[in-house]
């Protein structure tokens, strides 16, 4: 078992003024204490001792049960509820102390301390002033007169806050209200007076920080739930600010602005939920026109205006539309220029379109805000196996389609050009081998595009006909030589010709 004096050292650091608890005797005649509230005050006492704060407070609550009008008790329970954080539970027991023994000065010293944290300052100073009229002890006066000092300087501060306050010059009402805060740490109305100063600076997220700490503060506190959700919902935060106005309508169901409120979040939240869920399912150009609707929403709120064009940019890129991605996501970017996703999504339009330097810079870009990105990183080293690619041979440039062309697109080009360049078309010699040149390459590009898998190592930037980009190197099977290719129908999806085509 801890000695008693143990818990002196550790709860008298905090709390100074119980330093008289192990002082109280019991006086069972004077204070009618009889015999059971004596063992609940003696167990509690020592359980107090030994850290044991929950067994402790059930020992001095049957002894205020036994009991009702023993001082030593309240003090005692109060003395608990301090040790554990209550401050609110303690401050009617330190009442009712001063109520049955109206000389005890160090219950009215600590209620004056409470008081003061609360920030009523009215009440701490009137403790104060009576403790130093009951002949305390020497350090009972001494620490009277110094939070009866410290109470007057916020007198003084709340005045100049509000003279600040009133003549619109928030920063200085914040820098008032910071020193006050220092001392009256559980007083509510000062959070949320600072709070409406930092709205007025531009400092929403601090607003929102006083808002909850008044909300905590301050019993069914709908005002500070409904500023903390508007708060939320003009910082594009709608989830959260859907929370905080639940809380607002938990505690008043009739409250007017928290349920009007509300049912426009609720709406938006809906909107943005359903958008996501079609981007999951592959729907983007349906996505897109649940995004372009939250806009119109709430055109008046910038941060919905720009996350809906982010998300939109996203799906255009995704559906392969690079046009609409880059236009979109550029005016992403020019409203927020480090914006990681929009880069990514921009930089996957560039690659569609063959523009791999814009999409090496947009993923350089990316990068430096999240290098530890493997979209990223990966994105970056498949748009630099392009570039180099596109200085080489370009199969999508040969037969003249996009890189997003559908297979049909990519036989039909083939059999046009196939038609067009066939060297049975030339009778100059000089003529004739530029064609047979340039129908292999047609062929080759052919041969590549059709065939899934080839295609996607195109696409991924390795020429499955280049011997330098294969692994293992060796000979290339598939550059071939004119006479190789004369056996191929350019009116197949494949397969070699069953005709040799002569033009007249």
């Amino acid at each position: 078992m801890v000695a008693p004096s143990c818990v002196i050292s550790r709860l008298g650091s905090v709390f100074p003024f119980l330093l008289v608890l192990v002082d109280l005797q019991y006086e069972g005649a004077d204070c009618g204490v009889n015999a059971d509230v004596e063992k609940h005050l003696e167990l509690g006492k020592k359980l107090l001792a030994a850290g044991q704060l929950a067994d402790a407070l059930s020992q001095f609550h049957a002894a205020v049960d036994g009991d009702p009008d023993n001082y030593i008790a309240y003090y005692r329970r109060a003395t608990v509820f301090l040790a554990m954080g209550k401050s609110k539970a303690a401050l009617p027991d330190l009442t009712k102390v001063i109520e049955l023994k109206m000389d005890f000065t160090a219950a009215r010293l600590q209620r004056g301390h409470l008081l003061l944290k609360q920030g009523k300052l009215d009440e701490a100073e009137d403790d104060f002033k009576k403790v130093l009229r009951s002949n305390p002890s020497e350090n009972e006066e001494k620490e009277a007169q110094s939070q009866l000092i410290k109470s007057d300087e916020m007198q003084r501060l709340y005045s100049q806050a509000l003279t600040a306050f009133e003549s619109a010059d928030y920063t200085a009402a914040i820098t008032f209200l910071d020193k006050m805060l220092e001392v009256c740490v559980w007083d509510a109305e000062l959070r949320e007076l600072r709070a409406e100063c930092f709205i007025e600076e531009g400092e929403p997220r601090k607003a929102i920080s006083d808002l909850k700490a008044a909300s905590k503060l301050k019993n069914d506190n709908t005002e500070a739930f409904y500023k903390i959700s508007i708060l939320y919902y003009q910082l594009g935060d709608h989830e959260l600010s859907l929370s905080e106005v639940r809380e607002c309508l938990k505690l008043d169901q009739d409250h007017k602005r928290c349920f009007a409120h509300y049912k426009q979040v609720k709406k938006l939240n809906k909107m943005i939920e359903s958008a996501e869920e079609l981007i999951r399912d592959g729907r983007y150009a349906d996505a897109t026109s649940k995004y372009e609707s939250v806009m119109k929403i709430e055109p008046s709120i910038a941060e919905y205006t720009i996350r809906s064009k982010e998300r939109i940019c996203h799906c255009f890129s995704k559906d392969e539309k690079p046009v609409e991605a880059i236009r979109i996501c550029s005016e992403v970017l020019q409203m927020e220029p480090d914006n990681v996703n929009a880069l990514k999504d921009r930089a996957e339009a560039y690659l569609i379109e063959e523009m791999y330097d814009e999409a090496i810079q947009d993923y350089e870009t990316a990068q430096e805000h999240n290098e530890n990105d493997q979209q990223i990183r990966e994105g970056l080293e498949k748009a630099q196996r392009l570039l180099k690619q596109s200085q080489k041979r370009d199969y999508y440039k040969i037969l003249g389609v996009k890189r997003n062309a559908k297979k049909q697109e990519i036989i039909k080009a083939y059999r046009k050009l196939a038609m067009q360049w066939h060297p049975d078309n030339f009778q100059n010699e000089e003529e004739k081998k530029k064609a047979e040149k340039k129908f292999i390459d047609i062929a080759a590009a052919k041969e590549v595009l059709s065939d899934p898998e080839m295609r996607k190592k195109f696409d991924d930037g390795e020429d499955p006909l280049d011997a330098e980009s294969q692994q293992g190197g060796g000979g290339n099977p598939f550059h071939r030589s004119w006479n190789s290719w004369q056996g191929f129908n350019p009116f197949s999806s494949g397969g070699p010709f069953r005709f040799k085509f002569h033009f007249n």
